[in-house]
């Protein structure tokens, strides 16, 4: 089987995002909130997940490898990781010191060892063997946060999920999406901005601006939001600014 970035699988759950808590959104027009994410989309077509996988329980276990790591060393990893355990059930059955040698290029290998092998025997004696379609049976996989969730959730089950990592917290911030530091909190809000088929895609978006364009050190002449970044205009006083109206 060739790999595959995206699969599609009926929606048989729903990615539900947390509570609502306050003092995350900046409360922007729904237009405006629109004509970023349009916006977002048209720089950066090709959005999606940069980890390659087959399977649900592929992107799962490279998700888990991903923590901070770059997507690249992962996807270096992967193939070898797979040809020895295909599926959850080989997995379940390595040592975790069978492991490590395969995921040391990742980072942090003796924990990403054993929460791989901790998820491998947590979907086999709870689900069968397979990658659960549900936030809450997701997270209650050792290894698995809500960003893993919703990256498996939003791309390999076709259920909307809007995973946070560090650069969708800085690009939402700096543009004024959202006004926290706090994942559960940003994904919160942005969930509540957009409608449930946007999701995965807005975090897609957001990741590769934070990775192109938006990066610790930004590079706004290369950007269309200029116009309505909260931070290019604190930077430059006098920019034209449409924050308050919105885009017809």
């Amino acid at each position: 089987m060739s790999p595959r970035r995206r699969t599609s699988v009926p929606n048989q759950a729903s990615g539900r995002s947390p509570k609502p808590l306050p003092q995350t959104s900046a409360g922007l027009p729904p237009a405006l909130v629109t004509s970023i994410f349009d916006r977002l989309d048209a720089m950066h077509p090709d959005a999606d997940t940069e980890l390659v996988y087959r399977t649900p329980f592929e992107l799962l276990a490279a998700t888990i490898l991903s923590a901070q790591c770059t997507d690249a060393r992962v996807n270096s990893v992967t193939p070898a990781l797979f040809a020895a355990y295909p599926d959850a059930r080989a997995l379940a059955a390595a040592d975790s010191a069978d492991l490590e040698p395969l995921v040391q290029p990742t980072g942090f290998f003796r924990m990403k060892a054993r929460a791989l092998s901790g998820m491998a025997r947590a979907l086999v004696a709870e689900h069968d063997g397979e990658v659960p379609a549900s936030m809450e049976a997701l997270v209650a996989l050792p290894g698995v946060g809500r960003k893993t969730a919703n990256v498996v959730l939003g791309h390999a089950l076709g259920i909307p999920g809007l995973p946070v990592d560090r650069h969708v917290l800085r690009v939402a911030n700096r543009i004024g999406l959202v006004h926290t530091d706090d994942a559960v909190r940003a994904e919160a809000a942005l969930c509540a901005l957009l409608p449930a088929e946007r999701w995965t895609r807005a975090s897609d978006t957001l990741i590769l601006h934070g990775r192109r364009i938006c990066k610790p050190k930004p590079l706004c002449d290369r950007c269309q939001l200029r116009p309505d970044c909260a931070y290019y205009a604190a930077l430059s006083p006098a920019a034209p600014r449409t924050r308050r109206t919105g885009r017809s």
